[in-house]
């Protein structure tokens, strides 16, 4: 661990290609996460992959998807405060992104929303693969930092009606599951951003 600044935990090594590599805790929500960024960019970060969960929230995904976000919709004041339009969709990266998709064969290239509440709270919207809390307002932030973001999801929960037909409540993954995916996609960043 290099540092715990704000409650939020910190690594500091090399990446295998000997890059240098932050792996970084941001709290939960935009804000938590836009403040870090800042923090990160103040430090020299240039280039950042979003590893985060989410809310799987169409038929066409299930449990322990890898997702590559080609397009975040904002929803909620934390991307508002970002000067992003409730509704409207940011992009990250391109380069970073098609690099993601190179190293994950498994992960699906979606369009997702960031809301403020939890992402389970909300309605499956037709186009949307899944809902999250961070993805847009990182998107926000990134592009007003003028630095490089990519965004990769995993569908840690997803409500039952998505992933069966007896509907109701949500069904979660296990945590030893999500520990391994977490790796898997840690892997995928590192190779990314050594590139």
């Amino acid at each position: 661990m290099s540092n715990h600044a704000r409650g939020l935990w910190a690594y500091f090594g090399a990446t295998a290609a000997g890059g240098e590599l932050t792996i970084q805790a941001t709290g939960m929500g935009g804000p938590s996460a836009a403040l870090v960024l800042g923090d990160l960019v103040e430090l020299g970060v240039k280039r950042a992959v979003r590893i985060g969960t989410c809310v799987g929230a169409n038929a066409n995904g299930s449990l322990g998807d890898l997702l590559i976000v080609r397009e975040a919709i904002a929803q909620g004041g934390s991307a508002a405060a970002l000067g992003v339009e409730p509704g409207t969709a940011v992009t990250p990266d391109p380069e970073l992104t098609g690099r993601l998709q190179s190293e994950l064969d498994e992960g699906k290239l979606v369009t997702t929303t960031s809301v403020d509440a939890h992402p389970g709270e909300h309605a499956a919207v037709p186009g949307i693969a899944a809902f999250d809390m961070q993805t847009a307002p990182l998107i926000a932030r990134a592009t007003s930092l003028q630095i490089e973001l990519a965004a990769l999801l995993i569908v840690s929960e997803a409500k039952d009606s998505v992933i069966s037909d007896a509907g109701g409540g949500t069904a979660s993954l296990a945590k030893d599951e999500l520990e391994e995916l977490e790796r898997r996609a840690g892997r995928a960043a590192s190779a990314v951003l050594s590139g």
